[in-house]
C-alpha cells in the first residue's frame, strides 16, 4: 500500500510537471512572436543609414535593419548600434575563401579572372556599383551592399571576425575592432608607394597596437606602424592594395603581406583578396606570412 502511494505520488508529480510545461509553451511562443514582431517592425523604418535609424527611431540594439537608397532601393544590412555611440552601417566584407587561389573564383575584391595585365582593375569592386552577398553571411563570403556607394559618411569602422561566425556573435568574436573619429572620408586621396592614400588614426574598441602588430609576420612588423587604416598602398611591384587594415606602411613597400584587396594585376604569387598573407607557404624567404587568426578572419567595413 505504501509502495502504491509512493508510485501514485510520483505519477502525480510527473503529471504536474508536464502540466507546467504545457502552460509554459504559450508564453514561450508569445515571447518569440513578440520578438519577431519587433524585428519585422524594422522594415517600416525609413532611413538611408544606421545612423539615421538611431537618430530617428532611437534604436540602440545591434542587428539587421532595412535601409533605403537615394533612388528607392530597399536592402538589409547589419547595424552596429553600440560602438562609440552607435549608428555604424555595415557596407562590405572582405572574405578570403582560399589563400591557395590566386585571383580565382571568390576573389571579388581583386579579380576572379586571373592575374591579367589587360585587366589591371580586376573585378573593379572597390570603385563600381556592383553588389553581392548577404549581410548575415558576411563572415562566410564576400559582401557588398548599396550602402557602399550610397551612404554619406564621415568615418569608418573595421571588425576582423573569424570566418563563419554567426551574426549575433560578431562583436564578441572579433579579434580586432576599431574606428576613425576625425571625419576623414571627405579627404580621400590616392598615391604611389612613396605617395600613397591617406593613413587615418584609429580608436581601438577591442585589441590594441601590440595585438595588431602580432597578427602579422615578423618581417612586415618592421615596415608598418599599427594604429591606422591606410588607403591605396602601392607595393614594390606597383600593384595597388585597397586598404591596409589597422596599419600604416612606414618603410619598404611590401604591402602585399599586410594590406588587402586591389586590382587584377599583381606579381603572380601575390594576386588575391589577401594577396600574400601566406607567403611562407611558398617555401621562399620566411617570416612574411600573416597569422592564421588574421588570414582566417573576414574584414567587415562599416560607415557612419
Amino acid at each position: 500500500m505504501k509502495m502504491f502511494s509512493q508510485e501514485h505520488a510520483k505519477e502525480k508529480h510527473t503529471i504536474t510537471e508536464a502540466t507546467k510545461d504545457v502552460k509554459k509553451t504559450p508564453t514561450l511562443t508569445m515571447t518569440n512572436f513578440d520578438h519577431l514582431e519587433k524585428l519585422r517592425k524594422r522594415s517600416t523604418y525609413v532611413a538611408g543609414s544606421c545612423k539615421e535609424i538611431r537618430d530617428r527611431y532611437n534604436e540602440q540594439e545591434d542587428g539587421l535593419y532595412y535601409l533605403t537608397t537615394a533612388n528607392g532601393m530597399v536592402y538589409q544590412t547589419f547595424c552596429d548600434m553600440t560602438t562609440a555611440g552607435g549608428g555604424w552601417t555595415l557596407v562590405a566584407s572582405v572574405h578570403e575563401n582560399s589563400v591557395y587561389g590566386r585571383c580565382t573564383v571568390g576573389d571579388r575584391w581583386s579579380s576572379q579572372q586571373g592575374n591579367n595585365a589587360e585587366l589591371p582593375d580586376g573585378d573593379g569592386n572597390w570603385s563600381n556599383r556592383n553588389t553581392f552577398g548577404a549581410a548575415e553571411g558576411a563572415t562566410s563570403d564576400d559582401f557588398k551592399n548599396p550602402g557602399y556607394y550610397d551612404v554619406v559618411a564621415e568615418d569608418m569602422s573595421v571588425w576582423h571576425v573569424p570566418n563563419n561566425f554567426p551574426l549575433e556573435h560578431w562583436n564578441q568574436a572579433a579579434i580586432l575592432r576599431y574606428h576613425t573619429d576625425n571625419h576623414f572620408l571627405s579627404l580621400y586621396n590616392v598615391g604611389s608607394c612613396s605617395n600613397r592614400g591617406p593613413a587615418i588614426p584609429i580608436v581601438y574598441d577591442h585589441g590594441d597596437r601590440v595585438s595588431t602588430r602580432m597578427l602579422y609576420g615578423p618581417n612586415p612588423r618592421g615596415e608598418f606602424e599599427p594604429g591606422f587604416i591606410t588607403f591605396r598602398a602601392i607595393n614594390n611591384e606597383r600593384a595597388a592594395m585597397a586598404i591596409c587594415s589597422g596599419v600604416k606602411p612606414i618603410t619598404g613597400c611590401n604591402t602585399e603581406h599586410y594590406c588587402i584587396g586591389g586590382g587584377g594585376y599583381f606579381y603572380p604569387d601575390q594576386c588575391g583578396d589577401f594577396p600574400s598573407f601566406d607567403w611562407d607557404r611558398l617555401g621562399r624567404e620566411q617570416g612574411w606570412s600573416a597569422s592564421k587568426e588574421m588570414t582566417e578572419s573576414a574584414v567587415l567595413l562599416f560607415y557612419r
